[in-house]
C-alpha cells in the first residue's frame, strides 16, 4: 500500500478509537458502524478493505459479512474506490 493511498487514515473518525472497538463481536458491531456513519473518509476506508480483501473488522461502515456479500455480487471489480465514488456521484445528482 502506498503512503498516498493510506493518507485517508489521518482523517478517519476512528483514529482516536480503541482498535478493539472496530473488531467487535456481532453484539457490538452496531456501535462500531456508528463511528463510521459520519466519517469523512468512509468511502476510502471501505474501498481499501474491499480492494485488499480485509477479512476482519468494521471498515467503511460494513462488517466482514457485509463485505463478503458485496464481493460475491461484484467479483470482477478492479477498483472499489472508482465504483463507490461513481455511486456517490449518481446519488448526489438531482433528478428532474
Amino acid at each position: 500500500m502506498t503512503s498516498a493511498r493510506a493518507q485517508w487514515r489521518e482523517n478517519a473518525a476512528c483514529g482516536s478509537s480503541d482498535a478493539d472497538d472496530l473488531f467487535a463481536d456481532s453484539a457490538r458491531q452496531r456501535q462500531a458502524k456508528a463511528v463510521c456513519a459520519g466519517c469523512p473518509v468512509r468511502t476510502e476506508c471501505l474501498a481499501e478493505a474491499l480492494d485488499e480483501r480485509i477479512e476482519f473488522g468494521v471498515w467503511g461502515g460494513l462488517t466482514e459479512r457485509d463485505r463478503r456479500a458485496l464481493l460475491r455480487r461484484r467479483p470482477n471489480v478492479v477498483s472499489w474506490l472508482a465504483v463507490l465514488e461513481s455511486a456517490q456521484g449518481r446519488m448526489a445528482t438531482p433528478v428532474g
